[in-house]
């Protein structure tokens, strides 16, 4: 079974919602990037996505790239975020670990090769921002012959057809973007959150996790109370570039804990 799927049903039993921070490969560097993906799975992250650098970026806010920014300063390639989870896999063959990122450096290392060195380094899920389903089923293909989660986005103008499609080719989970615009950006309406959460799942079965927009502990716990995930980046990245490059992991798995702590506050049915 792959991580994740293990990861939602063993939450799903006892009620619990998943709390899935991003962080953006290579920053605050390359070397520090394994330790920070164990910083954030000691402070209660159930899932990690991790984000590829890239230049031209099409959902990112500023802070996202900023972080990409920085990342490509130092010459982060899709390879090195590869070798980066395969060091993160030396310790920790639990945490699923999901990348994020755009098709350009997927399809210059070729789809099939990434496929292949994903699954090597212990990748789980795969997100491509500017991939939508109907141009996606060569990739995804690949990947779920591989055990590797396609993982596709939602968002409040989504139509119902392509809902469909993605309930046809996604795995893990799906990832509903909660506001018109980039990452961290906006103002979180958590009914207009719900009412969505009810449509996705008149045709998608998987998990759905809610990103864009969290930023504190009372929205999570708001979201927290309908999704199955709460995804986090933004903030957490305003974390990590807060202060010296040597302390980043402690500052940003000390916030992410009082987010995991608010999270646990709602207790669900469990199933």
């Amino acid at each position: 079974m792959n991580r994740i799927d293990a990861t939602f049903d063993k939450l799903r039993a006892v009620g619990r919602t998943a709390l899935i921070p991003y962080i953006t490969a290579g920053d605050p560097s390359p070397a520090a990037t394994s330790p920070l993906m164990h910083a954030l799975t000691e402070a209660g992250a159930d899932v990690i996505e991790l984000g590829v650098p890239f230049s031209d970026p099409m959902a990112d806010g500023p802070v996202v790239q900023r972080a990409s920014e920085r990342a490509l300063a130092l010459g982060v390639s899709l390879a090195d975020v590869l070798d980066m989870v395969a060091r993160f896999r030396e310790r920790d063959t639990a945490c699923p670990v999901v990348l994020m990122g755009y098709a350009n450096p997927i399809e210059a290392m070729g789809l099939e090769a990434f496929a292949d060195r994903a699954r090597a380094a212990g990748v789980d899920g795969v997100i491509v921002v500017d991939y939508p389903p109907e141009e996606a089923g060569g990739l995804a293909q690949l990947l779920d012959a591989r055990g590797i989660a396609p993982i596709f986005l939602l968002s409040p103008t989504t139509p119902e057809t392509r809902m469909v499609d993605v309930a046809r080719l996604a795995r893990g989970y799906v990832y509903y973007v909660s506001l018109k615009g980039v990452t961290g950006a906006g103002h979180l309406d958590t009914a207009d959150v719900i009412a969505h959460l009810a449509e996705i799942r008149r045709h998608v079965s998987l998990p759905v996790g809610v990103g864009f927009g969290i930023r504190d502990a009372t929205s999570a716990q708001a979201i927290a109370a309908h999704a199955d995930a709460v995804v986090i980046g933004s903030r957490l990245i305003q974390e990590i570039e807060s202060g010296p490059a040597e302390t980043a992991a402690a500052r940003a798995a000390a916030w992410l804990g009082t987010i995991r702590s608010a999270v646990d506050t709602v207790v669900k049915q469990a199933a």
